[in-house]
């Protein structure tokens, strides 16, 4: 009996090896593969075959992950993971502020890639306004606006509240200094990373006093955060 597809994956390297490699690892995992080695070509496959999930690497010969990213997401809100190699930090920036959801680096991991594919997937439908977000010992109501600790309450300042609200609602997922800045501030300040990080040094004081240095929110360096719990 044939087993039924999983989720629809574009995928979209102008590398044939790596196209190659991409397809037998997302087969292999139970996903159904749309393949595109150009912009264009992912894009007219997309269209076509609507994809549950996008996996674009950041070079491609007739435009970039960047430009494909900022196109898909004139219509669709599927997760989208970007490759890059590792000295590509400032565009992997502009992927995540053109609605990329993660990135992952070449040469990457199997297994990595696959579990980062699975995360995103997961996480894809933004949580209810009445729900209630629970991190380990932490908990988020967010039709309460209210944060507790081992049942005590976690008293944050309005700013405070609305960075977690936005890191925890997008669980998992890399936010760039800039998306942030634009939610919780507004567009004059997307460039004022200084206030940004004095306010989360205030924010993981009070909702990690152990002090572990990465604890819920972890930093990616030179890109933003994210909310691993």
């Amino acid at each position: 009996m044939t087993r039924p597809p999983g989720p629809r994956i574009l995928i979209c390297d102008d590398e044939p090896q790596i196209l190659r490699a991409l397809r037998v690892i997302l087969r292999e995992a139970g996903f159904e593969v749309l393949p595109a080695g150009t912009v264009e070509e992912a894009l007219d496959a997309a269209a076509l075959q609507a994809p549950d999930a996008a996996i674009v690497d950041l070079v491609l010969p007739d435009g970039d992950g960047v430009e494909l990213t900022r196109r898909l997401r004139e219509w669709t809100q599927a997760p989208i993971l970007v490759l890059s190699a590792v000295g590509d930090e400032h565009d992997k920036v502009r992927a995540l502020d053109a609605g990329a959801d993660d990135y992952v680096t070449k040469p990457f991991s199997p297994p990595e890639l696959v579990a980062r594919l699975r995360a995103a997937l997961r996480r894809a439908g933004p949580p209810a306004p009445g729900a209630v977000l629970e991190a380990g010992e932490l908990t988020i109501d967010l039709a309460a606006r209210t944060v507790r600790r081992s049942g005590e309450e976690v008293h944050l300042t309005r700013t405070e509240y609305e960075l977690l609200r936005t890191l925890a609602s997008n669980r998992g997922r890399l936010l760039t200094h800039r998306m942030l800045l634009v939610q919780v501030w507004g567009p004059a300040y997307a460039d004022d990373v200084a206030t940004l990080r004095t306010h989360m040094a205030n924010l993981r004081r009070k909702i990690d006093p152990g002090g572990a240095r990465q604890g819920l929110i972890r930093t990616e360096s030179g890109v933003g955060y994210r909310f691993t719990a």
